[in-house]
């Protein structure tokens, strides 16, 4: 089962695909958000699905794919959070998790154009594993409780600026990742009791089908547990807020691949939970 939204930017209708036939969700929800996921709205569209009381969507293979969810409160992000990626990068992996934010107007379809800021010269791809959060995390003392706030897991794109990132930040890294369009998200929200392991998933991106990144979950510094468990000390994760978990070894950033500019593709992908395509170009006022 994995959720999703289709259609047009702002005019996206929210439906589930399951064994390979889409439904629309509207008889349930107008969209998939923090509210429908804190009502147990996923337990609600298994439970249309079993009566089968949900409409196809006969045209779905002709819609844009939007991402899978709306009204996102906050893009949590963690740094260097595969010891191979720090390696690249010259650092050693961090004793505790590292910390940054997207702005959530970021966030766009798993398809949709990439822009490069005016002027950028150093624009980077970063495939991630993104929880997605379905009740309050806060003071968690478990690892239980942490997967049990967790709704599901999608596919992100932590698309990033590195001289913004690195040369502009005055110490932190957030202006290298909230230019518009810099966080590709989806195809599909899929929940976490239908991924047997978030630990043991394959993630892999490529540019102009060439293979950059590939590598799998297993190699985190900080499992999702444990970042969902630790982030909740500090701050109050609320349903439908997306925590962007940290990207493999493979980036532009190593030097050992250029980075991106206008015409080129990203592949982003993880298995079982979808893949993205997206092209590069360039900002027009």
């Amino acid at each position: 089962m994995e959720l999703m939204r289709l259609g047009e930017p702002g005019r996206e209708i929210p439906v589930v695909r399951d064994g390979g036939t889409t439904y629309d969700l509207r008889g349930l929800t107008a969209d998939i958000d923090g509210a429908f996921l804190a009502a147990e709205g996923i337990g609600q569209v298994r439970s249309a699905l079993a009566a089968g009381t949900l409409p196809e969507v006969e045209d779905a293979g002709t819609l844009r794919v939007g991402p899978p969810l709306s009204g996102i409160g906050a893009v949590v992000c963690v740094g260097q959070n595969y010891a191979a990626h720090a390696a690249e990068t010259g650092d050693t992996p961090p004793a505790a998790p590292i910390i940054f934010f997207k702005h959530p107007n970021t966030v766009v379809g798993p398809d949709d154009d990439v822009v490069l800021p005016p002027g950028a010269e150093k624009v980077d791809w970063e495939v991630e594993l993104a929880v997605v959060i379905g009740t309050r995390a806060s003071y968690l003392s478990s690892h239980e409780e942490a997967l049990a706030c967790i709704a599901g897991f999608t596919v992100s794109n932590d698309v990033s600026e590195r001289d913004y990132q690195l040369k502009h930040s005055g110490g932190q890294w957030s202006k290298g990742k909230c230019a518009p369009t810099f966080n590709p998200l989806g195809p599909a929200l899929v929940p976490t009791d239908e991924i047997a392991d978030p630990q043991a998933l394959r993630l892999y991106s490529a540019v102009n089908g060439e293979p950059r990144q590939d590598s799998t979950t297993a190699d985190m510094v900080f499992d999702v547990a444990e970042l969902i468990r630790d982030l909740s000390q500090y701050m109050a994760l609320d349903p439908g807020d997306v925590v962007n978990t940290g990207t493999p070894q493979g980036v532009a950033l190593s030097g050992r691949f250029p980075y991106l500019t206008a015409g080129d593709t990203m592949t982003i992908g993880i298995a079982g939970l979808g893949e993205q395509h997206q092209q590069v170009v360039a900002h027009r006022n």
